[in-house]
């Protein structure tokens, strides 16, 4: 249950101003169907997730506990201090037109904003972090889905009001904390 607590969280915080929360804002508003944008991105981050947890879960395999737990230490600490810059859309995704409806264009927009992202790499360590890979991606899945529908169904109002900043810091200092936790081999 830790992992998929864990990975809930993480991610939901992390995705919190990232460019695929962005990305969900800007379809809502193009489109004005929250079902299959929220369906998309659902299928999305599963399938994205999916991949980088069995990365992770690659990682632990060929990789000695000793060496992991200073990549894995140095990696979370890496990820807090990328939580505190600021993510922004690129203006030419944003005005991409749709050619396969709402659904298929959300999938493909979300998955491939999420290559590489900051919650895409956190999987990876997660599930490399807990070697429990059905939790850390359902956790992470989660988390996204808790950041990103909110945004399609509430759009603007919400954003509005969620103080980007604080949520940025708050998650810094959890993986900072699980960086910690990894180099002194606590957990």
């Amino acid at each position: 249950m830790e992992p998929f607590l864990i990975s809930t969280a993480v991610v939901a915080l992390a995705e919190m101003g990232d460019k695929t929360q962005l990305l969900s804002l800007v379809l809502a508003a193009r489109f004005r169907r929250p079902w299959p944008i929220v369906a998309g991105i659902f299928v999305s981050t599963l399938v994205n997730h999916g991949l980088a947890g069995a990365l992770g879960a690659w990682v632990t395999a060929h990789v000695s506990p000793d060496v992991l737990r200073w990549v894995l230490g140095g990696s979370f600490i890496a990820m807090a201090i990328w939580m505190l810059i600021p993510d922004k859309l690129d203006e030419e995704e944003a005005q991409t037109k749709p050619r396969f409806g709402v659904f298929v264009t959300t999938v493909v927009a979300f998955f491939l904003a999420e290559m590489g992202d900051k919650t895409q790499v956190a999987t990876v360590m997660l599930a490399a972090r807990f070697d429990a890979w059905a939790s850390v991606v359902t956790g992470t899945t989660l988390g996204m889905m808790l950041a990103n529908a909110p945004v399609v169904w509430f759009g603007d109002r919400l954003t509005r009001r969620v103080p980007i900043r604080a949520v940025h810091v708050v998650s810094a200092m959890i993986f900072l904390g699980l960086g910690a936790l990894a180099l002194l081999g606590a957990g």
